[in-house]
């Protein structure tokens, strides 16, 4: 099992990236597969993620991203509207699992 921390929309530069909730989708999500890689998985081995959205009006668009990284059998979610900790509009966490 692998378990991801909540991802925020940071660039390796650690400034929060500029756009609306499309782009630090992608961010956030380009986060996740960059961690999952430093335990050897990929999206594919994702059983379960949480998602944390600023505004639920950004569903739609969040999860026409979500769904491109996760096109086939995505992982069960939960997603919440949720004030968030820093001027961002989304937070992921991810478990993953990979059989050794």
């Amino acid at each position: 099992m692998v378990y991801v921390s909540g991802q925020v929309p940071v660039g390796s530069d650690g400034v929060v990236v500029k756009g609306g909730i499309t782009e630090q989708t992608e961010q956030v999500l380009s986060n996740v597969k960059a961690a999952l890689a430093l335990a050897g998985c990929t999206m594919d081995d994702v059983v379960k993620t949480t998602v944390w959205l600023e505004d639920a009006r950004d569903f739609g668009a969040f999860n026409a991203v979500y769904a491109r990284h996760f096109p086939k059998d995505p992982p069960a979610r939960t997603t919440v509207e949720s004030r968030l900790m820093i001027d961002i509009r989304i937070e992921v966490e991810a478990v993953a699992y990979r059989p050794v």
